[in-house]
């Protein structure tokens, strides 16, 4: 499905029953299919969204900003039929969830993140997932993460070979997940540099009134869970939730236990 907003035409697609959630992509929507699968699209309605610019959206992602993007995600909105809607952001499309819910309060009735970071600075976040990998892998995970990088042509880089950093299961093959991705290295350059470079969680937090569910996975080495430590207890109305046999998709890798506790925190905080 497609909807016309100024400067582009945003595709989505729509999957399972229950409340809306949407769910922002930033490489084509078939891979948030895949891993938003049952049971949770028993539970969920949800609505995958390409931004404007990546996938099978139209427009220039370069013109993305926060306010921008929530004029985007209220047109899907609209355009779905939905009152209110939460909203589901992955890895750093979590900051992109927070601030809908920041602008449009009256829109959106839960955020939920998984492995999102509380600040943008990439630097600061590469360097705190290397330090925690060091500390906290077994051997086992670091030779497998050794004999993967190895394969990588020299200069050359691969998603697949960082696999002991992103999955509980070390060896788990997640080729199949991104067959159909729609990669674009420059939307990943905007979405990491001039847009979240410096968002901070805590600035300006008291005008976070919409609930957040902070979802993370105990063996995520890509935005370890350390680096909310001390920080859900200063929000105005977050809940953390730590899912142990995870990496850097709870959702996908703990399916049934994600979708009890989120169903079950969003009945408390209806």
């Amino acid at each position: 499905m497609n909807v016309g907003v100024k400067g582009a035409e945003l595709h989505y697609t729509v999957r399972g029953r229950g409340p809306v959630c949407l769910v922002p992509s930033s490489m084509g929507t078939k891979p948030f299919e895949l891993q938003l699968s049952s049971p949770l699209t028993d539970q969920f309605q949800f609505v995958f969204m390409d931004l404007r610019g990546s996938g099978q959206s139209t427009g220039n992602f370069t013109d993305l900003t926060f306010g921008l993007l929530a004029e985007d995600l209220e047109a899907v909105r609209l355009d779905v039929g939905a009152e209110r809607v939460a909203i589901l952001g992955h890895s750093i499309l979590g900051v992109l969830a927070i601030e809908y819910g920041r602008r449009r309060p009256e829109s959106v009735s839960h955020v939920i993140t998984a492995g999102t970071p509380p600040k943008g600075d990439m630097q600061w976040g590469a360097a705190k997932s290397q330090e925690f990998f060091a500390a906290d892998a077994s051997e086992e995970r670091k030779e497998i993460l050794r004999e993967n990088l190895a394969r990588v042509p020299q200069g050359q880089t691969n998603i697949l070979a960082y696999t002991p950093m992103r999955f509980f299961d070390a060896r788990f093959n997640m080729a199949p997940l991104l067959a159909e991705a729609a990669f674009n290295p420059a939307v990943f350059a905007h979405l990491l540099g001039p847009l979240t470079h410096a968002w901070d969680v805590t600035a300006g937090s008291d005008s976070l009134r919409v609930p957040i569910f902070l979802a993370h996975g105990r063996y995520d080495y890509v935005v370890p869970y350390t680096l909310w430590d001390g920080i859900p207890e200063t929000l105005p109305d977050a809940t953390f939730r730590l899912f142990e046999r995870s990496g850097h998709q709870p959702f996908f890798e703990e399916p049934e236990a994600f979708g009890a506790a989120v169903t079950e925190w969003m009945a408390s905080r209806p």
